[in-house]
């Protein structure tokens, strides 16, 4: 098990990461999410061990994590961390780059482990190129073969798909995280793909402002979002009296709604304006207005300039 115990830490006396408090178990699959800033990498930093916490502690299992202060050499060798920049050896081959840090007392295996984390990413045809000559969506994908390389009891991966094509990212996840889990390997993913995260985590912790807003269940947190900034994390979202759409009267309670939970019908109680449509390729997502506050709401069709229609939840 991960435990990190009440951890804060600043670049300066002011801190970056706050009395964040959280376990995981082995072989869990994690998103943390947030907005730019938040925390995200710094957290995955402390956790591998980069940076000196200023208060509380990190342990895997029974060993401790520490830092620059009691290591020569920081990071811990049963964790593996995939930075946003990639660190290749630019002068040699994707192979030699995904095999650097294996043994070579019996190159058969190794050579054979160096096939199998190429097909996972799907670079194969590019074992025997010079990594310098790589687009950054290939040396990212080299990059996350590297880490894999010698089956770490912990990944950290901080944006790993952000230089992927998105035709590639979708394989290529599948593909990844169906081989972290049958391995055992436990996972942490800083991300921005929230809704893609959805696909993958068991658990989602949202950060804000170094601190801990949410930790649970990932379709929980999606689907009963505790506020508008963990709901605006996964698209838009609006904030309606749930008086506006149902028939019990006085009722004030502020609900969130994400656009796909809303349908045009005849004669519903939400009665919007159509203002501009954009097109997302199976629906149309739609920007109306109802008394100037912006309403959104997904339709399968385009619907006209100041167009009237009437609303109601699914």
């Amino acid at each position: 098990m991960l435990q990190v115990k009440n951890i804060t830490f600043g670049y300066t006396e002011n801190p970056v990461i706050e009395n964040v408090d959280f376990s995981i178990a082995k072989g869990q699959n994690i998103a943390v999410l947030g907005e730019s800033g938040c925390g995200k990498s710094t957290l995955l930093k402390l956790i591998y061990g980069l940076y000196d916490i200023d208060e509380g502690s990190i342990f895997w299992n029974e060993t401790e994590i520490l830092g620059p202060k009691f290591n020569l050499v920081p990071g811990m060798p049963f964790m593996k961390y995939l930075a946003q920049d990639f660190d290749l050896m630019p002068y040699i081959t994707v192979a030699e780059n995904v095999g650097k840090f294996l043994s070579n007392f019996y190159p058969e295996e190794k050579k054979q482990h160096i096939q199998e984390l190429l097909e996972i990413v799907e670079m194969t045809q590019y074992a025997d190129v010079k990594a310098q000559f790589l687009s950054g969506g290939q040396q990212q994908r080299v990059a996350i073969a590297r880490v894999l390389a010698l089956e770490p009891e912990v990944l950290l991966l901080d944006e790993p798909f952000s230089h992927i094509d998105n035709f590639r990212k979708n394989a290529l996840r599948r593909n990844l995280f169906a081989y972290l889990k049958a391995k055992g390997i436990t996972v942490i993913t800083a991300t921005h793909d929230s809704t893609d995260a959805l696909s993958y985590s068991d658990e989602t912790i949202i950060l804000k402002d170094g601190r801990i807003l949410e930790k649970g269940i990932s379709s929980e947190i999606y689907n009963y979002p505790l506020n508008k900034y963990v709901a605006s994390l996964y698209g838009e979202v609006n904030e309606l009296q749930l008086s506006q759409l149902t028939f019990v009267e006085g009722e004030d309670e502020t609900i969130l709604i994400y656009p796909h939970q809303l349908i045009v019908v005849e004669n519903g109680l939400l009665r919007v304006i159509v203002k501009q449509c954009y097109l997302k390729g199976s629906h149309y997502l739609i920007k109306s207005v109802l008394d100037k506050k912006v309403i959104f709401f997904e339709h399968d069709q385009e619907l006209e300039f100041n167009q009237e229609v009437t609303l109601m939840i699914k």
